[in-house]
């Protein structure tokens, strides 16, 4: 019981640094500019406007969608690296 209680007191700690954390993607050769954090909220998004100048909308949307998922990629993976110790400790499987 008590090792539970203390794997639960982990991941709230990890949830919370998470928050904390700001992982930073890019599309386009830097056109497109996606800031979240490890609670994959997004914070930012920049667009470079001399590279966009003459880009097509289109190819624009395929840039931020393609930064936002590798942000949130990104994220998870940093959450899943995070928990993995303290995963054992509440007997969850998978994580």
């Amino acid at each position: 019981m008590f090792e539970k209680s203390k794997a639960i007191f982990e991941l709230k700690k990890i949830q919370s640094a998470l928050a904390k954390e700001t992982i930073e993607t890019e599309a386009g050769n830097g056109a497109v500019k996606v800031r979240i954090n490890g609670e994959q909220k997004i914070q930012k998004i920049s667009l470079d406007e001399e590279l966009l100048r003459e880009v097509e909308l289109s190819k624009v949307e395929k840039w931020i969608e393609s930064a936002v998922t590798q942000a949130i990629t990104r994220s998870q993976q940093l959450a899943a690296e995070k928990m993995k110790a303290v995963a054992g400790g509440l007997g969850l499987p998978g994580l």
